[in-house]
């Protein structure tokens, strides 16, 4: 099970690379202890695989374009594929442990086109399907589910036939979710919104070095200015400068806790400007200097 601390995104697509997904075997387990990620929050991205996940302890926000969702210790759910999200931790006593399976659906499916892809995974995974489906404890129905995700997590690597029943108890999950939602599943037409914030993401994290106004930003999806402004608070709740500000602290805390630059190449690096501000900025959103949080986090293994 990777024991994952920071998200990191593909060239081109800038979807989140996921260590150790492989083409033969497209499928990962993960241990996620927001106590670890800068600001207890994972920030916005998606990937192709969809998220199974379970609450091991604490309480974990999603946030999609949809709106938010909170997920206590023993809930769980499904995060569909190419769905934009962030999750951060909920403040309490209790550590936020979060076990998830990430795997690309033909790993369930087999070959595209396939009947099994047909009648069960495309109804959940096509375009314009839920963002996610939550799982709550108290649901008889739910329970059951979330009893057999947070029994597959104890399944190992090194049992004879691993990989078939891996697959054959993920399909069991997967069955089961369809039953759940199967009536809810109503034909829609893709909506292309988030073809567009994704569009300009790209833009931000290809350029994040750079000046980027906001015409330009538009520019990148074909869109308007006030229409680009509109996509950034329908999607992710917030402005496009706002979000520039948070991707740029992101790749600073990365070169922070990663190299030995002088704070003022890493504030110019990555598009913040001034060292001064820098530091101003940095404190307000993080909590502490950029040099306090290099003492902190460079070279630890996590």
């Amino acid at each position: 099970m990777k024991n994952i601390s920071t998200i990191e995104f593909h060239t081109g697509s800038k979807e989140e690379r996921l260590p150790g997904f492989a083409p033969d075997f497209p499928y990962i387990a993960s241990y996620v202890d927001l106590e670890q990620y800068p600001g207890r929050f994972c920030p916005w991205h998606w990937h192709k695989s969809v998220e199974l996940f379970y609450m091991k302890s604490g309480v974990l926000e999603y946030s999609t374009p949809g709106g938010k969702m909170r997920f206590p210790s023993g809930s769980g759910g499904l995060v569909n594929s190419n769905i934009l999200h962030t999750t951060k931790a909920v403040c309490g006593q209790e550590k936020t442990i979060q076990l998830l399976h990430i795997f690309d659906p033909a790993f369930i499916a087999g070959e595209q086109g396939s009947r099994i892809s047909q009648k069960y995974v495309m109804p959940i995974v096509a375009a314009g399907r839920p963002e996610i489906i939550a799982l709550s404890p108290d649901q008889p129905r739910h329970e059951e589910i979330l009893s057999l995700i947070s029994e597959s997590f104890s399944l190992s690597e090194q049992e004879f036939g691993y990989e078939l029943k891996l697959r054959e108890m993920l399909s069991g999950i997967w069955i089961r979710l369809f039953a759940l939602v199967h009536d809810a599943l109503q034909e829609k037409s893709a909506d292309h919104r988030e073809d567009k914030i994704k569009n300009m993401m790209i833009y931000i994290h290809e350029h994040y070095a750079e000046k980027i106004t906001v015409s330009e930003l538009a520019g990148a999806a074909f869109l308007s200015e006030r229409e680009c402004f509109r996509a950034f608070h329908d999607s992710l709740h917030m402005t496009p400068v706002e979000y520039m500000k948070t991707y740029r602290l992101q790749m600073a805390c990365q070169m922070l806790a990663g190299g030995s630059e002088s704070i003022t190449a890493i504030s110019h690096a990555c598009g913040l400007g001034s060292s001064s501000y820098f530091g101003k900025v940095f404190r307000e959103q993080i909590g502490c200097t950029p040099l306090e949080y290099r003492r902190k986090w460079q070279n630890r293994n996590i």
